[in-house]
C-alpha cells in the first residue's frame, strides 16, 4: 500500500528528529540517561525555543508510528501466509531471529539505544497472539496498555516525589564525554558492551507498550485504516481527531511537568499523538492527486527503512563522535572558547537536514538499480538460504 511506505518513510525521518540529539550531546548514547530531560522552559533565545519546538514535535512520536506500522506489516506477512496455505508463525520465524541478530549487531557496532532487538522479541510474541481469537488479543492489548500506563505512572510519581531532580542523573561523567569525543570506534563498542544490561534498559521497561501498538497497528490493517477507500479516510479523519486532540495537549503538559515527567510524555501522551499523525499524513496523501517528488522519495525510503534505520544512525555516528569528525565537541557546548552553546541547536538541526536528504535521495538512486534496500535483500537471501537448508535435511531424512 502507497500509504504505509509513505509513513515508514516519514517514521524513519523522524526517529531521526529524536537520535540527532544522542549524537550530538555531551556523553552520546550515555548522555540520555546522565543528562535529564530537555525542557520547554529552558531559555527565551531563538535558539532555545526552535530546540523545545523540534524535540516536542519528535520525541516518542515517531518511534511509536514506527511500531505501529511494524505491527501492520506483521498483520501484511500473516495474510499472506494465509493465502498461501502455509503454518503460521512458520517461516516468520526465522525473519524475526534475523532483525534480532541484525539489532545486536546494530547495538554493539553502531547504536546503543537500538530498536530492533525489541522489535524482533515483540513481533515473535505478537505473531503467535495472531493464532488466538480475536477475545484473547483484546484482553492482552488490554493488559499490556494498562501493566504499561501503571509502571510509567510508578516511574513518574517516584522521579516527581524523590530527590526532586533524579532525571538529572547528575551530569555526564567526565571520562564518558571523553570517550564520545576522543575515544576509537573499538572503545565504544566495548563500553557498550560492558554497560549493556544499562543501555538495553528501555525495551524491557516498555515492552508492554511495544506489544500494545503491535496489536493496534494489526487491528488497523485489518480494519483498513490504511486504505485509499472511504473506510481508510473515515478511520484516519478518528484518528487525526483524537490523536492530535487529546495527545498534543497531553504531551505538552508533561513537557511543561520538567523531568519528573518526562517518561509520562514520551511513553504515555507521545503514542497517543502518534496515532494522530498518521491520520494527519493521512489526510495530506489523500489530498496529493499526483505524486511529487517528496512523496515519491519518502515511499523509496520506507520501501528501504530497515536500511534508512542503520544507516541514519551510522552516519551521525561518522559526524559526531570521535572516532569520525567529532563535531559534536567541535560544534557543541563551548566550542569556540565561549562558554555558551557553540552552534547548538542549528547544527544540530542542519544535521538532521543534511542526512534525512540523503537518505532520501539514496533510497531513490537505490531503487532504481536494486528491487530492495542492501539489509533488506540481505535479509530476503538468508531466509531464503534457511529455507534451502530447511527443505534440503526434510528431503534427506
Amino acid at each position: 500500500m502507497p500509504l504505509l511506505d509513505v509513513l515508514r518513510g516519514v517514521a524513519i525521518l523522524g526517529t531521526l528528529m529524536t537520535n540527532v540529539w544522542i549524537f550530538t550531546g555531551a556523553g552520546g548514547e550515555w548522555g540520555v540517561l546522565a543528562a535529564g530531560a530537555p525542557s520547554l522552559l529552558g531559555g527565551g533565545s531563538a535558539g532555545d525555543v526552535a530546540e523545545a519546538v523540534f524535540r516536542l514535535v519528535a520525541d516518542g512520536k515517531f518511534l511509536s508510528m514506527l511500531t505501529i506500522l511494524f505491527g501492520a506489516g506483521l498483520a501484511i506477512q500473516y495474510r499472506s501466509a494465509e493465502r498461501r496455505g502455509e503454518p503460521w508463525p512458520g517461516r516468520y520465524r526465522w525473519r524475526a531471529l534475523f532483525l534480532f541478530t541484525e539489532g545486536t549487531l546494530h547495538f554493539l557496532l553502531i547504536f546503543a539505544w537500538d530498536v530492533l532487538m525489541g522489535y524482533a522479541v515483540t513481533a515473535l510474541f505478537t505473531a503467535w497472539l495472531l493464532t488466538r481469537s480475536a477475545r484473547a488479543r483484546r484482553r492482552v492489548t488490554a493488559w499490556a496498555l494498562g501493566l504499561h500506563l501503571t509502571l510509567m505512572g510508578l516511574l513518574t510519581a517516584a522521579l516527581a516525589y524523590g530527590d526532586g531532580d533524579a532525571g538529572a542523573g547528575g551530569g555526564v561523567p567526565r571520562e564518558v564525554v571523553d570517550l564520545y569525543a576522543h575515544g576509537g570506534w573499538a572503545d565504544l563498542v566495548a563500553f557498550r558492551l560492558e554497560n549493556a544490561v544499562v543501555l538495553r534498559v528501555e525495551p524491557v521497561l516498555t515492552f508492554g507498550l511495544l506489544l500494545f501498538l503491535f496489536l493496534l497497528g494489526v487491528r488497523l490493517m485489518r480494519a483498513g485504516a490504511f486504505g485509499a477507500d472511504a473506510t481508510g479516510r473515515r478511520i484516519r479523519a478518528r484518528m487525526l481527531r483524537w490523536g492530535l486532540g487529546v495527545g498534543v495537549p497531553l504531551n505538552v503538559a508533561c513537557a511543561l511537568g520538567g523531568d519528573a515527567w518526562f517518561l509520562m510524555g514520551r511513553y504515555g501522551a507521545a503514542p497517543l499523538v502518534a496515532v494522530g499523525y498518521v491520520g494527519l499524513i493521512g489526510a495530506v496523501v489523500d489530498r496529493v492527486r499526483r505524486p511529487g517528488p517528496l512523496t515519491s522519495s519518502l515511499t523509496s525510503l520506507g520501501r528501504t527503512a530497515l536500511s534508512g534505520y542503520v544507516l541514519q544512525n551510522l552516519l551521525c555516528g561518522v559526524v559526531a563522535y570521535g572516532f569520525g569528525l567529532g563535531l559534536a565537541e567541535k560544534l557543541g557546548d563551548g566550542a569556540g572558547g565561549g562558554g555558551g552553546r557553540g552552534w547548538e541547536p542549528w547544527w544540530v538541526m542542519g544535521l538532521w537536514a543534511a542526512v534525512s536528504v540523503l537518505l532520501l535521495a539514496g533510497s531513490t538512486l537505490w531503487l532504481r538499480r536494486f528491487p530492495a534496500g542492501p539489509l533488506e535483500s540481505a535479509q530476503r537471501w538468508a531466509l531464503r538460504l534457511t529455507e534451502k537448508r530447511s527443505t534440503g535435511r526434510g528431503g534427506s531424512s
